[in-house]
């Protein structure tokens, strides 16, 4: 700690912001007025950033931040908030000493679901004591409890991703067609985008409409036709499925024979 904090602990202090995203930028922002390097990161001055919110306790329940700021870095652009980018991110939030360099994080979590207020933005910051909150005692159920090739499922996703370029798009409908793969194969799967706006971010797949797949949301503008994107195949989940197209039925996580709620409501009719 430098001497001047030392003296007076605002003196040289600012708040530091490290954002890494899911399709692997990380960026880095502070509140001093001139940009700072911390772990060979550059903190972007960014003095419309604040922490509006923290909230740490020694409790299970999980801890939770909140940020707001103004979209006037180039860096943070509502067309990225819009297309979901800042989603999931990680985050830590801290002080950094402009003098020293020396720094110390006072929250660390993920992102969640960020959102455009009055030209700016707004986002919830939850630790990872929030994976306290999740149940993890399995529910039965008629279909596959397990990730379509994750654990439980013990596929291979290799054997399942494919890389195709993009022969047309509906931007309306959020839908897309790729040359030479079978639509139905890839419902319920997942598209990650490998060039153009859209590098890295992923969509997932809700359903089918001819040849064309149906996204879970909208599209930046720019994607083309002839963008390379990488296609993950998809499982509805049913031990048919599981049984017939991928022969993985003594991996299926679920119970399609158990009796439903209808039993219960049953009662005997003469015959």
């Amino acid at each position: 700690m430098s001497a001047a904090a030392n003296g007076d602990q605002l003196a040289t202090r600012a708040f530091f912001w490290r954002i890494e995203r899911r399709d692997g930028v990380t960026l880095g922002f502070t509140s001093h007025d001139r940009d700072l390097a911390l772990d060979g990161l550059v903190l972007r001055a960014a003095p419309g950033i604040r922490p509006a919110a923290l909230r740490q306790t020694v409790e299970l329940s999980g801890d939770d931040a909140q940020i707001e700021g103004a979209l006037t870095h180039d860096t943070i652009s509502a067309v990225d908030l819009a297309a979901g980018r800042f989603d999931g991110a990680s985050a830590s939030m801290g002080r950094i000493d402009w003098q020293s360099g020396e720094a110390h994080t006072l929250f660390g979590g993920t992102l969640g679901e960020t959102e455009e207020v009055a030209d700016g933005f707004s986002a919830q910051l939850r630790s990872p004591k929030a994976a306290l909150e999740f149940d993890p005692v399995p529910r039965t159920s008629p279909g596959c409890r397990a990730r379509f090739c994750g654990p439980g499922c013990n596929l291979s996703p290799a054997r399942f991703t494919h890389e195709a370029a993009l022969a047309d798009i509906d931007l309306a409908a959020n839908g897309v067609r790729f040359d030479g793969v079978a639509a139905a194969r890839f419902v319920f799967g997942e598209v990650r985008w490998l060039e153009g706006p859209a590098t890295g971010l992923r969509h997932a797949i809700i359903a089918q409409d001819g040849d064309m797949l149906i996204l879970d949301g909208p599209l930046p503008d720019g994607v083309a036709p002839g963008t390379r994107a990488q296609l993950r195949e998809g499982c509805d989940r049913t031990i048919a499925t599981c049984s017939s197209r991928f022969g993985n039925a003594t991996n299926f996580r679920g119970e399609p024979f158990l009796p439903g709620n209808d039993l219960v409501a049953r009662y005997p009719s003469r015959s």
